[in-house]
Order: C-alpha cells, then sequence, then structure tokens
C-alpha cells in the first residue's frame, strides 16, 4: 500500500526490452534502502524491484514492465531522461499522510489544461468515461501517483489546485497538455460500489447474488 506522498522524482536512465518484457532502470537515491522484490511505486503503478546489490548501491533501481503493465499504465510512453514520482510502501506502522492508494492503475487520463498562479497551479484533467462516477468534489485522487484533493468535477474530467510543493517535488509540475498521467480512484468507492450493486439495481438486474 501507498499514500500518494512522492519521495523522490527518478531519473530513467534506461529503457529495453527483454521478449516482451520492458525494463526500466532509474536512478534514484533511495535506491540503496530498496530490498530486492519490493514495491515501489513509479508514476503511480506498483512495480517490484529488481535489485542485485551492486545496481542499489550505485543508486539505481531495476524495474520490469509486463504487457498487461504497458496496455494499463502510461509507462510504456517512458523514455531514457523522463522524470518518473517514486514511493517506497508504506510500513505498517507508519503515517498515512496522504490517502489510501494501492498502484494499481485504473485508467490513463490526459492533462487538458493548467492555469498558473502566482505560487499554485490549476490543472485540468480529462478521464476516461468509466471512472467519472467514482470522482467527487473535495474526495480523493492519484495522479501519477500523487495524493490530490478534487477540486472541480467536470462532466469529462476534474480539476484539482497543485501547492507550490507538489509543483516542485513532483513531475506534476513539469506536465504539459496533452501530457498522458495514471489515475487510480479512491478504491473505498470501488468496493463499496460493488457491494452495493445487488441493492441498488433490484430483483431482476442479474447482480441478486452481489453482496448478499
Amino acid at each position: 500500500m501507498f499514500t500518494g506522498i512522492v519521495e523522490e522524482v527518478g531519473e530513467v536512465v534506461d529503457v529495453r526490452t527483454d521478449d516482451e518484457v520492458v525494463v526500466l532502470t532509474v536512478r534514484a537515491a533511495l535506491a540503496p534502502e530498496v530490498g530486492h522484490g519490493e514495491s515501489v511505486a513509479v508514476n503511480g503503478c506498483c512495480l517490484t524491484a529488481v535489485v542485485d546489490g551492486a545496481a542499489g548501491a550505485g543508486g539505481t533501481l531495476t524495474l520490469e514492465l509486463v504487457p498487461e503493465t504497458l496496455t494499463r499504465t502510461s509507462l510504456g510512453a517512458v523514455t531514457a531522461g523522463s522524470g518518473v514520482n517514486l514511493e517506497r510502501a508504506v510500513p505498517a506502522g507508519g503515517r498515512l499522510d496522504g490517502h489510501i492508494v494501492q498502484g494499481h492503475v485504473d485508467g490513463v487520463g490526459t492533462l487538458v489544461s493548467r492555469t498558473p498562479g502566482e505560487r499554485s497551479d490549476e490543472v485540468r484533467f480529462a478521464l476516461p468515461a468509466e471512472l467519472s462516477r467514482y470522482v467527487v468534489e473535495k474526495g480523493s485522487i492519484a495522479v501519477d501517483g500523487v495524493s490530490l484533493t478534487v477540486a472541480a468535477v467536470y462532466p469529462d474530467g476534474f480539476g484539482v489546485a497543485l501547492i507550490p510543493t507538489t509543483l516542485a517535488d513532483t513531475t506534476l509540475g513539469s506536465r504539459t497538455p496533452g501530457d498522458p498521467v495514471n489515475l487510480e480512484v479512491d478504491v473505498i468507492a470501488k468496493y463499496v460500489e460493488r457491494m452495493t450493486a445487488g441493492y441498488l439495481q433490484g430483483p431482476g438486474s442479474g447482480q441478486e447474488g452481489v453482496a448478499r
């Protein structure tokens, strides 16, 4: 589990393909603290670190992207030189500073517009239609792994206000209109929908076996 509080922006230093698997090498200060098989959120996508000791000590992480990950996230577009948001899994006794983030990307959205202020930005994103029902004003959403509060809801997307720290310490400060972003909606909303589906649909809906 993650919290959506980005620890560091790492730099992708190599991208290679090994059969159907894409292998990313990311330079990051936190690399020596990550063990083999541990989870790391990369732009909001939970990936497993492949560490051989020398790589970690040298300040890089190796992460493998399978076809499922490439299909469902924007990581297939990452190239050498790209910055990526990084967060290690939260320890059991750690603080939940953002919100509950699984690192399971629900869909890829698009940055539509940004309106810079003196120190903050208002940013609008488009999202897949099937995710819109999970987005509510003042609710939480993870955008490229960053825990954000929804400031406005539109028929085809949502808006957020980015504080100076978010602009400086994550990749969202440099995103431009047209850029794809990974989205993860509130997992609690998805579970509530699933558990109440049978009651809301009523008899004859084909959902009678749900939430009994």
